[in-house]
């Protein structure tokens, strides 16, 4: 038995390590375009609108495929849709780096969207049917750090190769490091095998016990279920806040307080270190507590003190270094118990199109985001900001509250 549980335990973490790996890879790509603006508006001449709109093109591109790849991975299986998607990312990196004008930037912006948007159904579609229940905290806590750190090392590699090279090898070097972890993957393809036919029939089996004497959910059954647009709503207002503050932390700060925005930078740097850490606090408490609810509902009330007193423009500069801290550890510790209370909420068996549209929200939250903040900092209503995210935050309590009450009733 002892012998058992040791091997399944070292399967876990080999798979986990290499969803996460896959995972890191993805946030890296959102990240790789705009520390390059001063540099493409300096040889283009492109002006900060047009630079802002290639990053909503890449986001709504990717929640339209995002919501179309679910269905896609339960036809053929999770693992050629993730070698596809990497393939696209490194695809992208390539267009981008020949760059000679504006549409071939938004070509590239297209062709990453694409790959950007298959990792969602095809990583939680792998994790929540090749990792033992006890080990999904920490594969939801190792997944979400790997995507913090991939946010984290975009800008920093991308301006350390800039700064040597020029913009475009800098491209080059990211699509040779996405190449590279596509190569990583594949030779370790076996680990990454999806049974479609055993997921299929586990979610039927799971959906006619559950609703006994229903018929059978249809290919597109699912999208009536209240739970899953729940998900969808609590995933868009949790992306939108997110997407904010990086969008416009350093910019709001600035014009409140008169810090310098690379200083904002760097506080929001902070952040994503606080997030990461948070992020290991989070599975073990996850693991441990098993109430997922109120662990969402104490970081979002801390990260609203905080944003509202950041507004209140009368913070000593030295505490505003405290409060990214805190924001990114709340950010952090809530996601496992977030992903955990999401897969009790959706269907049973939950497949890849569950997954699909579920987190397509993330992508259509970080599109609108920018925009609709863009028009607050554009009025110098900057305060605004903070107070935007801390509503978007009390929705996301709100609505979080609500798919707990669906997944308490379906586990009953």
């Amino acid at each position: 038995m002892t012998v058992a549980l040791t091997s399944r335990r070292a399967s876990d973490v080999r798979v986990i390590a290499l969803i996460s790996l896959a995972h890191g890879s993805s946030h890296f790509f959102h990240l790789i375009l705009p520390p390059m603006f001063p540099w493409l508006k300096a040889d283009f001449g492109f002006n900060y609108a047009e630079l802002g709109l290639l990053m909503t093109i890449f986001f709504v591109v990717s929640c339209m495929v995002q919501a179309a790849s679910g269905f896609l991975v339960d036809r053929i299986g999770a693992r050629p849709v993730l070698f596809a998607g990497i393939g696209l990312l490194v695809l992208a990196a390539l267009i981008y780096s020949q760059s000679v004008g504006y549409w071939t930037l938004v070509l590239g912006a297209v062709v990453a969207g694409c790959g950007n948007g298959i990792f969602h159904p095809v990583d939680y579609t792998l994790i929540n049917h090749k990792i033992s229940p006890a080990n999904l905290p920490y594969a939801y806590s190792i997944h979400g750090l790997a995507g913090y750190l991939g946010w984290a090392a975009a800008p920093a590699f991308m301006v350390a190769v800039t700064t040597l090279f020029d913009w475009r090898i800098a491209f080059l070097a990211a699509a040779a490091l996405e190449a590279l972890i596509l190569v990583t993957l594949w030779l370790n393809r076996a680990r990454l095998v999806d049974d479609v036919h055993a997921r299929r029939a586990e979610s039927e089996s799971k959906h006619a016990e559950n609703n006994p004497g229903a018929a059978p959910l249809t290919t597109f059954g699912f999208m009536r279920l209240p739970a899953v647009w729940l998900c969808w709503i609590f995933f868009f207002f949790s992306m939108a806040a997110t997407t904010g503050l990086q969008s416009f932390a350093p910019t709001a700060l600035f014009k409140i307080y008169d810090l310098a925005v690379s200083s904002g930078n760097y506080y929001l740097t902070l952040m994503s270190i606080g997030g990461a850490g948070g992020m290991l606090l989070g599975a073990f408490l996850a693991t441990r507590l098993k109430v997922p609810e109120r662990i969402i509902t104490l970081c979002f009330t801390v990260n609203i003190a905080m944003g509202l007193l950041l507004a209140s423009g009368f913070v000593p500069l030295e505490i505003i270094v405290l409060a990214f801290i805190v924001i990114g550890l709340g950010l952090g510790i809530a996601a496992p118990s977030r992903d955990l209370m999401i897969r009790n909420a959706t269907p049973s068996g939950s497949s890849g199109r569950v997954y699909g549209i579920v987190y397509s929200g993330i992508d259509l939250g970080a599109a609108l985001s920018p925009l609709m903040f863009g028009i607050f900092l554009d009025s110098d209503l900057p305060k605004l900001l903070f107070i935007g995210v801390a509503v978007l935050q009390l929705m996301i309590i709100l609505t979080g509250f609500k798919v707990s009450t669906l997944g308490h009733a379906k586990s009953a």
